[in-house]
């Protein structure tokens, strides 16, 4: 199969281009900086750029984007450029093009915060936590109708959208255009929603770096990893080749034909294996030899208590589950030195894959 891969370059695409080459595919790419795959750079937000890439292509394997959270309201403007004008020229020059086959990259970010239930209420939804109570050091978040603790859960797919950031903000933007897509043109599409993605070639001091590479880099320099809150926070960390050979999967059967009729089929994709922010940091403390991690109580207003998932969907109708244990992966992410992000042009998305 012929396959346009845009962010080819990025840290994950990286991973996705080898993975389908060794499945026997053959890959294009797209991203704004050289990838190794023997295209100039190009921006996703091109038109005619995009429709030259398209051109012999059967599917699309969509990774580029903007990363990070976002600050305020103020970065809201490069976040649609780069994610949501991005996606939709995409889309557009699909449809001219007759490719009717699209792997999203999409994010554990859209839940929000993840499931909760309440022992008198049941399954409850709790709104952002307010920085009164994460200066006081109350990061759980309580039940929104009796204010007692809650219970945290997983979320499956069919877990409403409850977007908190601009990054969020627009990932949803992106499923909601794929949609839009596939009804207007009979297309297939799949929207893999990324939970904590580490391994190697991970940049370092960018925003998608994420809590592991920061830690790291902390490491490297001979300094304790710093941890936010109480570090109770839950995450699922899953390494970067479980979630290239998903995206394999993915194309695979969307290039067969529908897996939701007028619509995007949703799979997290995830270990099933949630630990603490606090765990992750000593196991990576411990297998860099460096110091033990230090718990500083501090936040970030947008970042959410606990948001782990069911992967269970993904292994029944992708066949997908994890290969690289949490303990394996985190003492290889330990010895791997660190990726230097490229410089990019000013405004321009930098991708997430």
């Amino acid at each position: 199969m012929n396959v346009l891969l845009t962010g080819s370059a990025g840290f994950i695409g990286s991973h996705i281009a080898a993975a389908l080459t060794a499945a026997g595919h053959r890959v294009r790419g797209l991203d704004l900086r050289p990838d190794g795959l023997g295209a100039a750079p190009a921006d996703a937000r091109d038109a005619a750029a995009v429709a030259r890439r398209l051109a012999g292509v059967e599917a699309v394997c969509h990774q580029a984007a903007k990363v990070g959270l976002g600050v305020d309201v103020s970065d809201l403007p490069a976040y649609t450029s780069a994610n949501v004008q991005g996606t939709a020229v995409l889309l557009a020059e699909m449809a001219r093009a007759g490719v009717g086959a699209l792997v999203l990259a999409s994010s554990m970010v859209v839940y929000g915060e993840g499931a909760y239930a309440c022992a008198s209420h049941g399954p409850v939804r709790p709104g952002p936590r307010p920085r009164e109570a994460l200066e006081a050091g109350r990061f759980e978040p309580p039940c929104p109708r009796c204010g007692r603790p809650l219970a945290p859960g997983a979320v499956g797919e069919e877990t409403p959208p409850d977007p908190r950031n601009a990054y969020a903000d627009t990932k949803l933007a992106q499923e909601h255009l794929a949609a839009s897509w596939a009804r207007a043109t009979g297309g297939s599409a799949a929207a893999l929603r990324y939970h904590n993605v580490y391994g190697p070639r991970m940049p370092r001091d960018t925003p998608y770096a994420g809590v592991a590479a920061i830690f790291r880099s902390r490491l490297l320099n001979g300094e304790a990893p710093l941890v936010f809150e109480d570090g109770g926070q839950r995450r699922d960390f899953v390494h970067v080749r479980d979630v290239a050979r998903a995206n394999v999967l993915a194309l695979e059967r969307v290039a067969a034909g529908p897996p939701e009729p007028g619509g995007v089929r949703a799979y997290n994709i995830a270990s099933g294996e949630p630990r603490t922010i606090g765990a992750m940091a000593r196991a990576l403390a411990a297998a860099a030899g460096g110091p033990a991690p230090v718990v500083t109580g501090g936040y970030r207003l947008g970042d959410v208590r606990h948001i782990v998932a069911r992967p269970d969907r993904a292994r029944r109708e992708l066949g997908f589950s994890p290969s690289v244990a949490f303990t394996d992966g985190m003492a290889e992410f330990a010895a791997t030195p660190a990726e230097m992000p490229a410089e990019m042009p000013a405004g321009s998305p930098v991708t997430s894959s």
